[in-house]
């Protein structure tokens, strides 16, 4: 019960306020979302990126049993996603957008807290999900946004679009700078940092301004479909690849903890950017983030029980 509590009060609620920040900003001004999209896509995005990788202390025996997990994982989920997509005879827009909602999960402003409060006493289970972070990262800038831009594109205009997004340069210069131990000097640092330091707000009010004015006078199947592949589902396949692989003690509960987490705002901004039903995408974020604080906290009980 502590732990439903803090989930709901810590992560939770300091999430809704910006999404509702959002909402009401939406009605009184009218915010232009095309422009909050393409500033988080090109510019906050890749300052979150670059600063996240740059960051990052990891153990190399660490790295390689939590990347297998990570890599077994998300292969499984991603046809999952693609099964369901096809079985539901979904279009191709919003397979795209059904697909990213499914496999991109909250695992930074939502799994970090989480992870943060429940390994309070062991920082190996944070350094386990700083790993989840950087991967779904990632993941976000190359599975993400292709499955978004091939939603409308296919071949070379699909690698012009990708190679276009100066995420993938962010991603590139923060592993060789990581690699050759360059230090950032701190005025150059500090404009980069700031910039990180306000995705989350301006991610969360873009969200908030996307769901202002829906009406959500009936559950869709997709929704449907989504809540329980993203909540139920993927914490499912978690408990599967770990059992595989024979996981055990903190590094299988901080695992089985990141496959429970919410659908990631990123899904919703993709949809936004390239117009592959948006609504949709900002429905299935707002809905898993809500629900999860009853699931995560299933989760989080259940890895103690079973690890």
């Amino acid at each position: 019960m502590s732990i439903l509590y803090h989930i709901l009060l810590d992560i939770i609620f300091p999430i809704l306020v910006l999404i509702g920040a959002g909402a009401l900003l939406q009605h009184f001004i009218r915010l232009d979302l095309s422009t909050l999209s393409t500033l988080t896509v090109y510019f906050l995005l890749p300052a979150v990126c670059f600063v996240n990788i740059y960051e990052s202390k990891m153990s190399s025996g660490l790295i390689s049993q939590t990347l297998l997990f990570l890599l077994l994982f998300n292969i499984v989920l991603i046809l999952t996603s693609m099964l369901i997509a096809r079985a539901n005879r979904f279009d191709r827009k919003l397979s795209a957008t059904f697909k990213n909602s499914m496999v991109l999960s909250n695992s930074g402003n939502y799994g970090l807290p989480v992870s943060e409060l429940v390994f309070a006493a062991n920082p190996a289970g944070m350094s386990i999900q700083i790993i989840v972070v950087i991967f779904q990262n990632l993941l976000t800038f190359t599975y993400g946004f292709f499955n978004s831009v091939s939603a409308q594109s296919s071949g070379r205009d699909i690698l012009r679009k990708i190679m276009r997004l100066p995420v993938i340069y962010a991603l590139l210069f923060s592993i060789l700078l990581k690699y050759f131990h360059i230090e950032i000097p701190e005025f150059i640092w500090r404009p980069i940092e700031n910039s990180s330091n306000a995705f989350l707000a301006v991610a969360l009010v873009t969200l908030g301004a996307q769901v202002a004015f829906l009406k959500i006078t009936r559950i869709s199947r997709p929704i449907v479909w989504i809540v329980i592949g993203r909540l139920i589902i993927s914490p499912l396949i978690g408990l599967l690849v770990i059992n595989i692989l024979g996981l055990t003690g903190i590094t299988a509960q901080a695992l089985f903890i990141a496959s429970s987490f919410p659908t990631s705002r990123n899904s919703a901004l993709l949809a936004l950017e390239y117009n592959n039903y948006p609504e949709y995408a900002s429905q299935a974020v707002l809905l898993t983030t809500i629900l999860s604080s009853v699931t995560v906290a299933v989760v989080v009980y259940l890895s103690k029980l079973l690890f």
